[in-house]
């Protein structure tokens, strides 16, 4: 089983909850505390576009990556209408390849936490050829504990026409969080059944702070003090650094 394929035409309804305009403001102000100009944004692992289509609302030019051609065109419908729609590019983060540099980058919601950690320090080597020199790196990561306390848990989503059933359980050896999930949706009188597996990676922050610098960002900053900070997750920011010459 693949991780949003089925899930992609629910996945707003699922996560009606999440506050994308705390995300947003967060970014703003992280672009505000760190100076510069700020026009052209990379959202990486997009997913349904949600902030994307937000970023756009505030006057940014975005560029939309996600590995799931599934979650891409809910996203291209939601920015359709738009007058600069975003460029929405299909690509694994550990291949991306942009036309040219960007402002700043974020990834948000846990997209951090589906890169194995032996791809990270690829993923921070793209993001560094591809943010230009003083540009931000903003993302967010669920912190270790927080994937560790949800080990066994069941949890159930339900609406008229949606029932959402998943377990999770957390692989030590691995470091990860597996969690299986099963979904039945209606199609007038029967129920259709599908299912996905998703496997997010515990990144111990420090360490990911280690393998931003040796990919050339610096200033890294960590705060709990964020959009769903109470609930595990961690904001990092890093400059990408200036070039060295000679």
């Amino acid at each position: 089983m693949s991780s949003y394929g089925p899930l992609a035409a629910w996945y707003d309804q699922l996560t009606g909850d999440v506050p994308y305009r705390q995300f947003a403001d967060y970014y703003e102000a992280e672009f505000a505390r760190c100076g510069g100009e700020f026009r052209l944004l990379l959202d990486l692992c997009c997913g349904t576009g949600t902030l994307t289509l937000e970023m756009s609302l505030r006057g940014y030019e975005l560029i939309g990556v996600d590995a799931s051609v599934d979650m891409l065109m809910q996203a291209r419908e939601k920015c359709a209408a738009l007058d600069t729609p975003p460029l929405f590019l299909c690509q694994e983060a550990a291949a991306l390849d942009l036309y040219g540099t960007v402002d700043a980058a974020y990834c948000s919601l846990d997209g951090m936490n589906y890169i194995p950690p032996e791809e990270l320090p690829l993923v921070f080597r793209k993001l560094r050829l591809f943010v230009r020199p003083g540009g931000l790196f903003i993302f967010d990561v669920r912190l270790p504990e927080w994937f560790r306390s949800l080990d066994g848990d069941v949890f159930v989503d339900e609406s008229e026409d949606l029932l959402c059933l998943w377990r999770a359980d957390y692989d030590q050896d691995l470091g990860a969080l597996r969690y299986g999930m099963d979904l039945f949706q209606r199609q007038g009188q029967v129920w259709r059944r599908s299912g996905e597996e998703h496997i997010e990676y515990a990144h111990e922050p420090q360490a990911l702070a280690a393998m931003l610098e040796n990919a050339g960002f610096a200033q890294i900053r960590l705060s709990t003090d964020c959009p769903h900070g109470q609930a595990g997750r961690m904001f990092i920011t890093a400059v990408r650094q200036e070039d060295s010459h000679g």
